[in-house]
């Protein structure tokens, strides 16, 4: 198993607003709506319409994320602070945005599942 260069990165109060803000702008740069954030200590959740693949959106906010964090001096420029990929679900119904939305707002102490 490969070892990580570094120990993992906890997110403090300010590199989550900041991760939270480099996330806004893609949106606002790319149109895409964002119905829900909750960026967490060690991680992030969104939901988001577009007409992209959620790969690409991730990557974005991956990267918009990181290079903020790197400008605004919260994170040293060796040090790379998300997992290779992440989980990106299609949500094809109204009614399972809003579940989404839902979990990410104030569920995140429980599975999220769409039925």
């Amino acid at each position: 198993m490969k070892q990580l260069a570094h120990g993992p990165v906890r997110l403090k109060k300010r590199h989550r607003a900041t991760v939270e803000q480099a996330v806004r702008e893609v949106c606002r740069h790319r149109k895409y709506r964002l119905r829900a954030i909750n960026v967490r200590s060690n991680h992030a959740h969104t939901v988001v319409s577009a007409l992209s693949v959620p790969e690409r959106i991730l990557d974005a906010f991956k990267s918009y994320s990181t290079r903020a964090l790197r400008e605004s001096g919260l994170l040293e420029m060796n040090i790379k602070p998300w997992a290779r990929h992440g989980s990106t679900i299609y949500l094809w119904k109204e009614s399972d945005v809003k579940k989404a939305v839902k979990y990410v707002l104030l569920g995140q102490d429980h599975k999220f599942s769409i039925e």
